[in-house]
């Protein structure tokens, strides 16, 4: 039996071949063989999802209507409020807080027949201090951050899906680290009330999978208006998977811009690129980043760091000594940004998006690195350079890792496609078309 791929196990289940209750158990087995060493886990009780994947088996044999997720485990970092499960921010501040309600996202994964699995480790409030949790690959390594566990529990098997989020490069850069598959939607298609907030502006829930079919089902999954999540928009959501399903109706056209940071990538992964852009030949242009760019990288500092001290701002007054000494020194120097830069910051942000929607015009993707090398050790500290993500995540721009490459110290290397804001279901489409045309010329060099 075929379990590689959350719809394999869905379909088995819908036909009878397997049960909620075996499948949990299988990835139970996993988290209690494998996590020791790994740490992906801050919450998690195998009696009780067994308990709830049992439910949910009745309800198939009973003909109940089935969502489209029925009896899939998933992974949640720990900052998405879950009336099961304590939900603590990663932080001593809110150790055993245990909220009454769940968060949207859980409604919706409830909606459609999945399973939570329990909570994934975060970083301290999804911010800049790491976390105890290794890269399954090479327990030295850094997962990355802040979805550390999410990433981490996907790349050991030991979930098929996991939901983290990201501010800057906290779901890209720790599935290129881990090798898995990620996705940060358009900001605005996933509720994000019930979840720690860190910047209203730039918070965006993500998703980690093995396989970019079943991240684009999950995503499908969770989309939706909600009024009480102010980036959340009233209109039609791209379908996720029936893009990733379609047919492109001309071959994608990529732009790979000579970004300002360039002198930050590793020696792998210019040598990663310079690979890829030579098979993927003239469906790529190559073109000089604009000048204005150079003002994005501040500009999300700026939005970001004045925000998350005004969002913390109980947790300041009233448990700094619990802070971490890792961001004091950042929600400090957070406190001097004036209102004039902070809205400044949002003007210069707002024709960014302007601009690329025009550029978009003219292009499928952005082609680019998920982030500036392999995973860092862990004894270097912190979660890794989330510079290769800080302009999309600005200007709320859809962006997929895809697990291609890897270093010289045979750690993945991710492979970032950014697309059009909204028109994520193109960005999937295009997606798979590239991956389908690498793959006959991967499989030539390894033959």
């Amino acid at each position: 039996m075929q379990l590689d791929t959350a719809r394999q196990c869905i379909k088995h289940i819908a036909d009878g071949s397997l049960t909620s209750v075996e499948l949990v158990k299988h990835h139970a087995a996993l988290i209690q063989k494998t996590d020791a060493a790994i740490g992906a886990w801050q919450h998690f009780d195998a009696k009780r999802v067994e308990q709830t994947a049992s439910v949910l088996d009745e309800m198939r044999r009973r003909s109940d209507p089935l969502g489209s997720l029925h009896g899939i485990p998933v992974g949640l970092k720990d900052i998405f409020d879950t009336a099961d499960y304590p939900t603590e921010y990663g932080s001593a501040i809110h150790q055993g807080r245990k909220p009454t309600a769940d968060c949207r996202v859980v409604e919706k994964l409830k909606e459609a027949g999945a399973l939570v699995m329990g909570k994934t480790v975060t970083t301290e409030f999804a911010f800049m201090h790491p976390s105890s949790t290794t890269n399954p690959h090479s327990a030295l390594h850094s997962p990355g951050g802040s979805s550390s566990g999410s990433a981490a529990s996907v790349a050991a098997g030991q979930v098929p899906l996991a939901i983290g989020s990201q501010t800057n490069g906290s779901v890209i850069r720790p599935a290129s680290f881990c090798g898995v598959y990620g996705f940060k939607p358009s900001s605005g298609i996933v509720s994000r009330a019930g979840v720690l907030e860190t910047s209203q502006t730039l918070d965006t829930v993500g998703f980690f999978g093995r396989d970019l079919a079943d991240v684009a089902l999950l995503a499908d999954a969770l989309a939706g208006y909600d009024n009480r999540d102010k980036a959340s928009y009233l209109a039609p959501k791209p379908k996720m998977l029936e893009g990733y399903l379609s047919d492109v109706p001309v071959p994608p056209s990529y732009a790979w811009i000579d970004m300002p940071y360039t002198d930050r990538y590793s020696e792998d992964v210019v040598a990663g690129f310079e690979e890829l852009l030579s098979e993927m030949g003239e469906s790529v242009e190559r073109i000089p980043a604009p000048q204005s760019f150079a003002a994005l990288i501040p500009c999300h500092k700026i939005i970001h760091e004045y925000e998350i001290v005004r969002c913390l701002q109980d947790e300041i007054d009233n448990g700094w000594a619990s802070i971490s000494d890792t961001i004091k020194p950042t929600l400090e120097n957070a406190k001097s940004y004036t209102d004039d830069q902070y809205h400044e910051a949002l003007e210069i942000r707002q024709a960014a998006m302007q601009w690329f929607a025009s550029f978009f015009n003219d292009y499928d993707a952005i082609l680019t690195p998920s982030a500036v090398s392999e995973a860092p050790l862990v004894t270097a500290g912190g979660t890794g350079d989330p510079v290769c993500c800080t302009i999309w995540t600005l200007c709320g721009l859809p962006c997929i890792n895809l697990p291609l490459l890897s270093g010289a110290n045979d750690l993945p290397i991710g492979v970032q496609l950014v697309g059009a804001y909204r028109q994520d279901d193109r960005l999937m489409r295009t997606a798979r078309h590239m991956l389908e045309s690498l793959q006959p010329t991967r499989e030539e060099q390894t033959t």
